[in-house]
């Protein structure tokens, strides 16, 4: 699955991002709104990690969800 699918997926997508990243609220999923840069800003704030290792996470979990 690509990234411009799971944008037009993001309603059903949301709960597996949650799953996928516990931390995630229901707030930070809709202030994602389905954008991959601002995903991942999230998930730097939330986890303290660096961009690449956000970036190879979101990577490993798009193809998890194909």
């Amino acid at each position: 699955m690509n990234w411009e699918q799971i944008e037009g997926k993001w309603q059903q997508m949301k709960g597996d991002a949650k799953a996928q990243w516990g931390k995630l609220t229901d707030d930070d999923v809709e202030r994602a709104e389905g954008n991959r840069e601002k995903l991942e800003g999230i998930l730097q704030e939330k986890y303290g990690k660096t961009k690449e290792e956000v970036h190879d996470e979101v990577d490993a979990w798009m193809k998890k969800a194909s």
